[in-house]
């Protein structure tokens, strides 16, 4: 089974900034419509242009709060892969951590380390179950021993495999 093949580091950076710009435009579209919805004066119309108000009012910016957040964990995620020269979990749990303190930096040095925290094991949990569905998927493609069952390749001798119950 062939791996994803993932881009060059600088093209990684704009593909994931770009990519967490849209989900976060999505995801914040879909939230602000029923929050204006919501929060609107009562009547089908209001509540409909209080929707279309909100979206694009908060949608823009919370795709580009994705984005940032997309692109500061590319950029260290790819600085990591370069300093240590292989690409494995660690690469981006370290960016994970390194980015949530980074952007709670403003906040101060307690926010900073929490937030550093979470997002270690937030992208610890993640990179964890990814290990777990690939080698739960890796179980189907494992090649099996010919001599063990010779029908699965489709050289068994007549009769075998294929046995049939007749009453």
């Amino acid at each position: 089974m062939e791996e994803y093949a993932r881009e060059p580091c600088p093209w990684r950076i704009v593909d994931d900034c770009g990519g967490a710009f849209t989900m976060g435009a999505i995801g914040g579209a879909i939230f602000q419509s029923v929050k204006g919805f919501r929060n609107a004066p009562s009547g089908m119309r209001r509540r409909l242009l209080g929707s279309l108000t909100a979206v694009k009012q908060r949608a823009p910016v919370i795709g580009g709060n994705f984005a940032v957040w997309g692109g500061m964990f590319s950029t260290i995620d790819c600085t990591l892969v370069h300093l240590r020269k292989k690409e494995d979990p660690w690469n981006s749990i370290i960016s994970g951590a390194a980015t949530g303190g980074i952007l709670a930096a403003r906040n101060g040095l307690p926010a900073m380390a929490g937030s550093a925290v979470i997002g270690g094991i937030l992208l610890a949990l993640i990179e964890g179950v990814g290990i777990l569905f690939t080698r739960l998927s890796a179980e189907q493609f494992k090649p099996m021993n010919p001599q063990e069952d010779p029908s699965q390749l489709g050289m068994a001798p007549p009769g075998v495999g294929m046995q049939q119950n007749y009453q």
